[in-house]
């Protein structure tokens, strides 16, 4: 019996094919864990921690994150449809992206300092005033993410794809562009670039 009632902690364990749908998680702390095809769809990870833990090919979509803390998470070729990562702990948030599906999630107003974006989906992602300094988004699709009042300083947008900025309303210095996107910054004014 545990009596001190405080977090169970794993420490460099994995976990493969772990079925977490739709279920609560409650008081873990995960630290150099690796998950692979683990499914928390519409799970409820509330509260829980995860410290350099990497997630393979894993579910996220439509999860509860309130209060979880993600602290040099690393997602690889996971599915994370409509997550709102507003939610999660402001203390433990440090992550990188690769090849992962994000499309319909919600950064709004958080601190993406250096973040990972490499080949993947960010179909309709909401990074409005949040601070996405020195980010990267290579080989990464932004149809439709929205961009306002967002720090875009020295990100990387050079092999990005189908993204929409107006420079007017976002903070861009040294934010680093290819000759070939450069009509992503000019979309509003409707020209025919070639």
């Amino acid at each position: 019996m545990n009596k001190s009632n405080g977090p169970v902690i794993h420490q460099q364990k994995t976990f493969s094919d772990v079925n977490y749908a739709e279920r609560r998680l409650m008081n873990r702390e995960f630290v150099q864990c690796e998950f692979i095809d683990c499914d928390f769809s519409n799970s409820d990870l509330r509260d829980n921690s995860f410290e350099d833990c990497h997630f393979k090919q894993c579910n996220f979509s439509m999860v509860t994150l309130n209060g979880a803390g993600f602290r040099d998470a690393r997602f690889t070729g996971c599915k994370m449809l409509g997550v709102d990562f507003t939610q999660c702990n402001r203390f433990m948030f440090s992550f990188s992206f690769y090849a992962c599906i994000l499309d319909y999630s919600t950064f709004l107003g958080t601190r993406l300092r250096k973040t990972i974006f490499h080949d993947c989906s960010l179909k309709e992602v909401d990074f409005s005033e949040a601070d996405l300094t020195a980010a990267d988004f290579k080989n990464s699709d932004l149809t439709m993410a929205r961009f306002s009042k967002t720090i875009l300083e020295k990100a990387d947008f050079r092999m990005a794809q189908h993204f929409g900025i107006d420079p007017e309303f976002n903070k861009m210095k040294k934010a680093r562009f290819s000759a070939f996107n450069l009509s992503g910054l000019l979309y509003k004014y409707n020209l025919d670039i070639e």
